[in-house]
């Protein structure tokens, strides 16, 4: 299907290969874009990837389309536009519902240190309530006589975040997208994972991404070239402006962020938060009293 073709109407089935289906949620946001696409991959055993919000008109449209042919679903990551309809539909299934783990899964030790002082857990719609039946570990494979699906754990923009490899097509949920860039939220979100996790996805050799929100990514390797750079584009930023003295989080978002609308200035400032966590953490600047939100950052000497 040519991007052309996008968006789709949300809750009507449109095909993107001879296994594969789109579902688009209803649920277009800032945040989300068009809304969730909710993949339906398969026809006699159906994996549902990212069933979406916890939506009735959601769910009906997936169970039209899939009903008794549903195995298996999947979840990405525990966002609430992405997990929350898992357990509605396995309950309507029958089918178990696998991923990487709860939304604290997969949690990097520095965050885990930031929250054991007290960083509050008020991340972007974090789904507090997914536990899947069945965990996958990253190199997992789930097999069915007409398909297989690798999972591939990816943290970044969340610790307990999965990609999974169809052949030479990979399903990569919120990490790699084509219309923005992930959003990276302390303390669920760490950037260094998440550009580790696009070194990694460079050596996985893809044709096309399906991503959870946006068109299909045609040309791979040059969306994650684009990510990577920006994000060294924001990190050079940051180090130039900390260049002219110490700052705090707001002062530094009110420069990179000029502009923006005011609804998206907090996951903003948390984006800045990341790149001076992993600033710190590679020694490049130094935070006073200490690493935490309220901290002033300064270039170390």
């Amino acid at each position: 299907m040519q991007t052309a073709d996008f968006p789709p109407p949300a809750g009507t089935p449109v095909q993107l290969d001879a296994d594969l289906r789109l579902i688009l949620a209803p649920n277009p946001s800032p945040m989300t874009y068009w809304g969730t696409n909710t993949y339906l991959l398969g026809h006699d055993a159906i994996a549902v990837i990212d069933p979406g919000p916890d939506d009735d008109a959601h769910l009906a449209a997936i169970m039209r389309a899939g009903g008794d042919n549903i195995t298996h679903i999947i979840v990405t990551h525990a966002h609430l536009d992405h997990s929350p309809l898992a357990k509605r539909l396995g309950l309507a299934t029958g089918a178990p519902v696998y991923g990487f783990g709860p939304a604290t899964a997969g949690r990097s030790a520095v965050m885990k240190q930031l929250v054991a002082h007290g960083m509050p857990v008020t991340g972007e719609g974090i789904d507090h309530g997914f536990h899947p039946d069945i965990t996958l570990a990253d190199g997992d494979v789930i097999t069915t006589p007409n398909w297989a699906l690798t999972a591939l754990h990816t943290p970044g923009h969340i610790g307990n975040h999965l990609c999974l490899t169809w052949g030479d097509s990979m399903f990569t949920g919120d990490h790699v997208m084509g219309w923005a860039s992930s959003l990276v939220s302390p303390p669920d979100g760490d950037l260094t994972d998440f550009m580790a996790s696009c070194d990694r996805l460079r050596r996985v050799p893809s044709a096309i991404y399906y991503p959870a929100h946006g068109a299909p990514v045609t040309d791979p390797a040059a969306r994650l070239d684009w990510l990577i750079a920006h994000r060294k584009t924001r990190e050079a930023q940051i180090i130039t402006a900390l260049g002219a003295g110490a700052q705090s989080i707001a002062s530094l978002t009110a420069t990179l962020y000029a502009g923006v609308a005011p609804a998206l200035i907090p996951a903003a400032s948390r984006n800045v938060f990341a790149h001076l966590i992993d600033l710190h953490q590679r020694g490049i600047l130094t935070a006073s009293p200490t690493l935490s939100e309220t901290a002033n950052f300064q270039l170390s000497n």
